[in-house]
């Protein structure tokens, strides 16, 4: 089937692991995502992911003290004509509250689930099979998609 066919809309959600994956070259799924990222770069799809996305990639790296990997995710996560970068606001707290007693999503999925349904994302790509239980969002799980 394909990643790029999976995906309905062209204002797709990116979760903190697809930005892992890509940066971080998983072979896995190195051809799909190079794929993607491709298809936003020329424009034909509008990424959207949170602020809470770039402080969770980089954790490891500050632990791992790698500032060149550091660097690539600062510089990969920014705003710019095809990727919007959404800032966590006192809005999305609140909706994200309100999912959190609806799905038992954890506080950082609940943010990523809200930001998504915030901005009308027509496809929330993880790999995370916890958001299934969001309603209003159409979940791609990547490895469903790889390995049907």
């Amino acid at each position: 089937m394909g990643l790029l066919t999976s995906l309905q809309g062209d204002r797709i959600y990116l979760d903190t692991n697809i930005w892992i994956y890509a940066l971080e070259g998983f072979p896995t799924f190195f051809q799909e995502l190079t794929a993607l990222f491709q298809s936003i770069d020329q424009g034909n799809l509008q990424a959207i992911t949170s602020e809470l996305t770039l402080a969770e990639v980089l954790v490891k790296p500050i632990q791992n003290g790698n500032s060149i990997q550091q660097d690539t995710y600062k510089q990969a996560i920014t705003s710019n004509s095809h990727l919007l970068v959404i800032p966590i606001q006192r809005e999305l707290l609140i909706n994200a509250a309100q999912l959190r007693v609806t799905t038992n999503l954890k506080l950082p999925d609940a943010i990523h689930a809200a930001t998504a349904l915030a901005t009308q994302c027509s496809t929330f790509l993880t790999n995370d099979l916890k958001f299934q239980n969001v309603s209003g969002l159409q979940i791609v799980v990547l490895s469903q998609v790889i390995f049907p």
